[in-house]
């Protein structure tokens, strides 16, 4: 017979249950804010520097605590109170952001419950600190807490997939253990990607993760927002910009005939067409430099396309600079 130290409890076993003894969900209730982010989804809010991520960020939190509609268009489905910590913007910055957005959706901003998470700093690879907010959202009760950006709530390497996913596990135990949507805002890198959720900064553990995605790239002048989902298909890209001098908000315009929402190096990523559209509207030869300026291309993607064009014999350059060989064909692309 084994001595009492080798002998062990037998282990207690997990909870199961069948598929079918879960509740069905309908169509309306798998969104926070519809086409845009899923109910109690874990995600991402992306972008390069100034691409406007903050003010996408305050659109979706204006909306759930109020049940209004993101960018005047988006309605949310389940409100509740939002909890807010912004790393990068003051308290009063950030009031005047919320009041900003609240008097263009017209929503009186002290009937709405918006919480900013009152602390200096917020590190969720501290134990202590993750037991805090975990302290904090069971009081509060929020349905979706925002946490902006990434860089600035960790000291973690985030181009470590075991440091970051350490991190991303436990924002993820707390969506489920509370029930709460959470939206963290992360960098993306300039280097191209087939697509925008592969362009985030570090592990890609980012993309992995997150339920829905809300990724703002530059195209030529434009900010485009491309949405990303685990379990549903995305709405088109939509155009965004900042309107509103008393006021700031964010506006969004249907994008006509847009291209796929990526960031490709290949010509045939659209590039080709833009620079069709570019020369014709040129009357001129243009260089190379002009040609960068106006597109707002790398140098190497538009040799790529250029030189793609010429074998095809839709274009020529002299010493003057690149210009149409022939006519577009009549749909206005190559």
């Amino acid at each position: 017979m084994p001595a009492a130290s080798e002998r062990r409890a037998t282990p207690e076993a997990f909870p199961v249950r069948h598929v079918t003894d879960i509740p069905p969900q309908s169509a309306a209730a798998q969104w926070l804010v519809e086409s845009l982010w899923a109910a109690s989804g874990v995600g991402i809010v992306g972008g390069q520097p100034k691409c406007l991520k903050t003010w996408l960020a305050t659109e979706l939190a204006l909306a759930v605590a109020s049940g209004g509609q993101a960018l005047g268009r988006f309605a949310a489905r389940q409100p509740g109170p939002v909890l807010f910590f912004a790393a990068e913007d003051s308290a009063p910055a950030m009031r005047a952001r919320f009041e900003a957005v609240a008097d263009a959706r017209s929503v009186r901003l002290a009937d709405v419950p918006v919480l900013l998470l009152d602390v200096a700093e917020l590190r969720l690879d501290d134990p202590r600190q993750l037991a805090r907010l975990r302290a904090t959202i069971a009081d509060v009760q929020p349905r979706l807490l925002v946490l902006d950006p990434f860089v600035r709530i960790v000291r973690v390497d985030e181009n470590s997939a075991q440091e970051v996913s350490a991190v991303l596990g436990a924002l993820r135990a707390l969506q489920r253990e509370h029930d709460l949507a959470v939206l963290v805002v992360h960098h993306m890198r300039k280097s191209p990607a087939a697509h925008p959720g592969q362009t985030l900064r570090g592990s890609g553990d980012f993309a992995a993760w997150a339920d829905s995605g809300l990724y703002l790239l530059r195209r030529g002048d434009d900010l485009v927002l491309n949405v990303e989902h685990r379990g549903a298909p995305a709405p088109p890209p939509l155009r965004l910009r900042l309107a509103g001098d008393v006021a700031p908000h964010l506006v969004a315009e249907d994008l006509d005939d847009a291209p796929p929402a990526t960031t490709a190096a290949t010509p045939t990523a659209g590039l080709t067409a833009e620079l069709v559209e570019q020369l014709r509207r040129a009357h001129r030869p243009q260089t190379t430099v002009a040609l960068r300026t106006a597109l707002r291309v790398r140098k190497t993607h538009l040799l790529d396309a250029l030189r793609d064009l010429q074998q095809r014999g839709l274009v020529a350059r002299d010493a003057a600079g690149w210009a149409l060989a022939l006519a577009p064909p009549a749909t206005g692309t190559p």
